[in-house]
């Protein structure tokens, strides 16, 4: 079994990267390598990200929340007032919103059939409500 990490690593890291590549490249004008430079990937990831190549497993900026946060990213990495320390917490904090919204149950299911969604309660936490209330009535 995965731990819902590695799919994250897999699919919802490069889906948020991607996000952030094509604002930083689109809306606020840098160029690949200073993308690149920000994120602390390659411009080649970069070029990927900003063609659709990878990062597109999930369309992170439908999620309000996350697109919210992504957006302050996108701001402070353009305007240089963010540093890698705090661009990991954001993007953990992204990554953390997908979870909790249960988006990342579809992926964690085609990584591992056997997962049953709905006894999961690593993600979602009205799984953890459901799990509690199970307990109580044993």
């Amino acid at each position: 079994m995965l731990l819902p990490c590695e799919v994250a690593v897999k699919s919802v890291i490069p889906a948020i990267r991607s996000a952030i590549a094509r604002e930083l490249t689109q809306t606020h004008g840098l160029k690949q390598k200073e993308v690149a430079e920000l994120l602390g990937i390659t411009q080649t990831a970069v070029s990927k990200y900003t063609r659709f190549y990878r990062g597109t497993v999930i369309e992170v900026q439908r999620i309000e929340e996350a697109n919210f946060v992504i957006q302050q990213t996108v701001t402070a990495l353009a305007k240089g007032q963010m540093d890698k320390y705090e661009l990991a917490e954001k993007l953990c904090t992204i990554c953390g919103v997908i979870r909790e919204k249960g988006v990342m149950c579809e992926l964690c299911s085609l990584s591992d059939p056997d997962i049953e969604n709905n006894k999961c309660i690593v993600c979602c936490p009205s799984n953890k409500t459901r799990m509690e209330q199970l307990k109580k009535s044993k």
